[in-house]
């Protein structure tokens, strides 16, 4: 990065965020997060005060978002944030935007899916990333789209279905519960491998679509039992309402994220993760 160059955060105190903004510390880069409290992006006003706050020689990441969409009034808001965004970005030229999707937007498949598998989401909350991806495009400007695939790791915001939900419910000596038997196979990466994928991209300003991904999946049932072994908690399984996401398999393929990223072969591994967790937790 320039020695004048700025990073500047939307979503500055997000999940994913926490990480960058680590990194950009220890590496003494200059950043400015904007939080929600300053800048709502839903509103018209974000566009007069974002465009006051930029300067020519940033780099805007661009995280922000409300997350996961599940109904029509949260795909429209998302919407507006980035036509607000897109307006701003039109009239004040900066040097280079990374985007952060979501896997979300691409089809199920039962191969590896990679940068070139079909995009066609099977829900609000990937229709939703795929369409702020087309708008930000049309800016013809150097432009990084990353896809990562559920992020998992300390202090996550969402708890959704997975390690970090089971990990908090274990702490507080509650019981796991599985839909299905939890055979469900996905791929699953540490949050801070996820900012050092977005440090390295943002400092050699690369551009196009890279997936955050491990190349590796473990069923929920098997990170689930690990928890459970070191919580000493129950494990009980839910019967399904509906059908298994994704067929129960959604596998990528990061050749190109391992390509791309210096002395970076191995990511960390959940179960890995969660064994260090209980070697703490001995201590």
């Amino acid at each position: 990065m320039k020695q004048n160059s700025r990073v500047v955060i939307l979503g500055g105190n997000s999940f994913v965020a926490s990480s960058l903004i680590n990194l950009l510390k220890k590496n003494k880069i200059n950043f400015l997060p904007i939080f929600k409290k300053n800048v709502d992006l839903t509103n018209t006003s974000s566009i007069q005060k974002l465009s006051k706050v930029l300067r020519k020689n940033d780099i805007l990441v661009f995280i922000s978002a409300i997350a996961p969409v599940k109904n029509f009034k949260m795909l429209i808001q998302n919407l507006d944030m980035c036509k607000n965004v897109f307006s701003v970005l039109k009239k004040k030229k900066i040097d280079y935007l990374l985007y952060v999707c979501s896997d979300a937007v691409y089809s199920d498949s039962i191969k590896p899916i990679t940068e070139q598998s079909e995009t066609k989401p099977e829900n609000l909350h990937g229709f939703m990333h795929l369409m702020r991806e087309d708008i930000l495009k049309l800016l013809n400007m150097k432009l990084c789209i990353v896809r990562p695939t559920l992020v998992y790791g300390s202090n996550d915001t969402h708890n959704g279905y997975g390690p970090n939900q089971f990990i908090r419910l274990a702490q507080s000596k509650k019981d796991l519960s599985l839909f299905g038997k939890g055979e469900e196979r996905r791929d699953h990466i540490h949050v801070n491998d996820v900012g050092i994928a977005i440090y390295f991209l943002i400092s050699k300003k690369y551009t196009g679509t890279v997936n955050l991904v491990t190349g590796s999946v473990n069923s929920f049932f098997k990170i689930a039992k690990k928890i459970k072994d070191i919580y000493k908690v129950k494990l009980s399984y839910l019967k399904r309402k509906g059908p298994m996401p994704h067929n129960g398999y959604r596998a990528f393929d990061n050749a190109l994220l391992k390509k791309i990223l210096p002395n970076k072969t191995n990511f960390t591994d959940v179960l890995q993760w969660l064994e260090s967790k209980e070697k703490y937790k001995k201590k």
